[in-house]
């Protein structure tokens, strides 16, 4: 497909130019487009997938500067290269373009042969840029739903990195019971395709249900809802995924290991707890992940530790509870307080009452 080329045409309009530059353009295989000057310019550039902009300034004036900042705060049109060429003698005018995030600059009357060198210089960095684009979506869709993704790329300006936030959100820690004990007595290439089993499926779980995947520690899975972009559902949407996880995705588990001849199958806890969440982007510049922590991560953990003691797969904190926009569902029920490590008062949890594979206990 051949590089679509944008120009506006700032103040004037210059027939003669146009046709030579669009001449000049297509034989080098680019599909050249001339808009007009003014907010209609913006609007034809907005509708149009261009991979570069010339901005072509004819008379003197601060009319490209405009044009050229709002396109650098258009998300839309912010990351296309732009080359500015100017017939005006207004040195003032070329320096507030080029600052204003021009990527080059030609003056009239320019050499077609330059002309076309610096076009493809922008294209090349626009690819360029665009693959690196390519690759931070790859990094974020690891770990996120796809929905969330542009909201995220829109909050990190493109980088492969997550600001730190304080947020409200709801925790949730799977494990799987026996794991342990099962690995030690397997081959390893039997080990690691189940867990991998195990994950991918408890993953789907957890992005369908639009949370976030943040760690996998051997067969003990942690993930956040309402972080690293805030859902007011958050405790509805961890609910809702540790039911599948804890229901359907570990019968579908439990059957592969039977039908492979690797096991008898597992039971799993889930823990869930929701609070203020410390989000963001943790390591070095060789490997960074994504995160939460704070106490309500640590009280998650704990409470999935109290599915061994109780008939229920599935625990939640009051404050999950409280945090559930929809009316709780009818098979969730009241089981006891508890004392967790770490909080000075007991808390109260609530289980899923419905019979779900493998249960609660040990």
């Amino acid at each position: 497909m051949p590089a679509r080329v944008g120009r506006v045409l700032v103040v004037d309009d210059d027939a003669l130019n146009r046709r030579l530059l669009t001449a000049s353009l297509e034989r080098e295989g680019h599909s050249a487009t001339a808009v007009e000057n003014g907010g209609s310019a913006l609007i034809a550039l907005a509708g149009s997938p261009f991979d570069l902009v010339l901005l072509d300034i004819l008379m003197p004036g601060l009319d490209g500067i405009e044009v050229l900042e709002r396109m650098k705060h258009d998300p839309d049109l912010l990351h296309i290269p732009v080359i500015m060429i100017s017939g005006v003698e207004d040195t003032e005018s070329i320096a507030r373009c080029i600052e204003a995030g021009a990527e080059d600059f030609l003056p009239k009357p320019f050499d077609p042969v330059i002309l076309r060198a610096r076009v493809n210089a922008g294209l090349n960095r626009k690819a360029l840029h665009d693959l690196e684009q390519l690759r931070v979506r790859q990094v974020f869709t690891r770990f996120l739903p796809e929905s969330l993704v542009d909201q995220v790329l829109a909050k990190s300006d493109g980088e492969p990195t997550i600001g730190a936030e304080l947020l409200t959100g709801t925790v949730l820690f799977a494990d799987l019971r026996g794991f342990t004990t099962y690995a030690e007595a397997r081959p390893v290439d039997q080990v690691i395709a189940a867990l991998n089993r195990y994950v991918s499926l408890m993953t789907d779980a957890i992005l369908d249900n639009g949370g976030t995947m943040i760690a996998c520690l051997g067969d003990g899975v942690i993930s956040a809802f309402g972080a690293p972009v805030p859902e007011d559902d958050h405790a509805d949407r961890a609910l809702a995924a540790a039911r599948v996880m804890a229901g359907d995705k570990l019968r579908e588990f439990n059957a592969w290991l039977r039908d492979a001849g690797l096991g008898d199958g597992f039971r799993m806890g889930v823990g869930i707890n929701s609070g203020a969440l410390m989000s963001g982007s943790v390591g070095s510049s060789r490997r960074l992940d994504y995160t939460v922590i704070g106490d309500t991560v640590n009280a998650a953990s704990r409470i999935e530790g109290l599915t061994k003691e109780v008939p229920f797969p599935v625990l939640l904190s009051d404050e999950t509870y409280a945090a559930l926009r929809g009316a709780p569902p009818e098979d969730l029920v009241f089981v006891d307080e508890f004392e967790i490590r770490g909080r000075r008062s007991r808390i109260k949890l609530w289980g899923l009452g419905a019979p779900l594979e493998g249960g609660g206990g040990r």
